[in-house]
């Protein structure tokens, strides 16, 4: 496998963590309304990222391939709990 091939491989594993980041901090925004101003929004994104790909790669790691639904499962309620965290949800 070339370098080309392995960039594009990386890229497509990491996609679900981006794409989940990228729409679940405006989504949380909108659901949890009365919450103190923690970090900015890029942050927020970085950090649900960041924790959606430990997940991926915890997945990959215990269930020995990429692409089950267990694995899918826990990066929405984990990243999902990360956002609620990361905006101090149960305050609200």
């Amino acid at each position: 496998m070339d370098l080309s091939a392995a960039l594009i491989h990386l890229l497509n594993f990491a996609a679900p963590a981006a794409a989940l980041a990228l729409l679940l901090v405006p989504t949380s925004r909108l659901l949890i309304r009365n919450s103190a101003k923690t970090v900015a929004w890029w942050a927020q994104a970085a950090i649900v990222f960041a924790v959606g790909c430990a997940v991926l790669v915890a997945g990959l790691w215990v269930l020995g391939r990429d692409g089950k639904v267990l694995t899918y499962a826990a990066l929405v309620l984990v990243t999902a709990t990360c956002q609620w965290l990361l905006r101090r949800g149960w305050k609200g």
